[in-house]
């Protein structure tokens, strides 16, 4: 049953045209039991930041079970977290804006995403990152930030 319902969302979401990020899957966490469909979890997943080689960043969010969820209708929890670090030797293949969106990912069917944005601190030669989501309830939009540190040898190229 729960092969078919998950299944039924893989195919929901790819007939709306749901874009998400590229994210490779860490591990999850059950919070709550459901019957019928997948548990409710919190999710981790790593995002390669694609103009900065070196730098991973680790998000763990809720993500709604239950038959909605595996159907992808679903709304998740604007919350999140991010920790973002340096994985390997850091480079950079062409000069970064000030501040851009790096990633985003749909927590709901139409309305709402999970965004993360990368800024540039050069004062202090290092890499801000926020975690955000782009609908606001009850007028506090739920954030976490994280940084990393460049060395200052490697300088960082802004636009």
């Amino acid at each position: 049953m729960r092969k078919l319902l998950s299944l039924a969302a893989l195919a929901a979401c790819s007939l709306v045209g749901l874009n998400t990020a590229y994210a490779e899957s860490i591990g999850e966490v059950d919070t709550v039991f459901k019957f019928i469909g997948p548990d409710h979890k919190i999710v981790v997943e790593a995002y390669d930041d694609p103009k900065v080689s070196g730098v991973a960043c680790y998000v763990s969010r809720a993500k709604t079970g239950g038959i909605k969820g595996a159907l992808g209708l679903a709304e998740d929890k604007s919350e999140a977290s991010i920790a973002c670090r340096q994985v390997g030797p850091i480079s950079f293949a062409k000069p970064l804006p000030q501040q851009e969106e790096v990633f985003n990912e749909r927590i709901s069917l139409v309305f709402k995403k999970l965004r993360i944005v990368r800024m540039v601190d050069t004062q202090r030669n290092a890499l801000v990152y926020l975690t955000y989501s782009d609908r606001v309830i009850e007028g506090s939009p739920q954030n976490s930030v994280t940084a990393v540190a460049v060395e200052r040898s490697t300088p960082i190229p802004v636009k």
